[in-house]
């Protein structure tokens, strides 16, 4: 099918998507271990109100103390060890259209689980 036909027709049922220029993505998994993507296309997607990210690349996995090969930490996360990154309130509040100190708190009160952040929230 032509890619822009496929887009029109993705419109008109409401879906809306966007190229990221994202150049790294880390998921940190509950077992202390991270899927880190360095060549990566990610994709937003909305569509009935909800914000999906597509992430396509193939990850390396590592432990999660390994950090960003930088000293372990990542770029412009300046928080002490066990503390909230800025990133994590940031994807909070955004979600939730929360303030960023409502969304710190939140995360604070449940150990850093976003999902669990974003719930508390809605």
């Amino acid at each position: 099918m032509d890619p822009r036909k496929m887009q029109q027709m993705m419109k008109q049922m409401g879906v809306d998507f966007d190229e990221l220029d994202a150049t790294e993505v880390v998921i940190r998994l509950q077992s202390g271990e991270e899927l880190y993507f360095d060549d990566v296309d990610v994709t937003n997607i909305e569509a009935q109100g909800q914000t999906t990210y597509q992430v396509v690349g193939e990850p390396t996995r590592r432990e999660a103390d390994e950090g960003t090969g930088s000293g372990g930490e990542s770029e412009g996360d300046t928080e002490a060890a066990g503390a909230i990154p800025d990133a994590d309130v940031e994807i909070v509040a955004q979600r939730t259209g929360a303030s960023e100190a409502d969304a710190r708190e939140a995360l604070e009160a449940v150990d850093g689980d976003l999902a669990a952040a974003v719930d508390r929230l809605e």
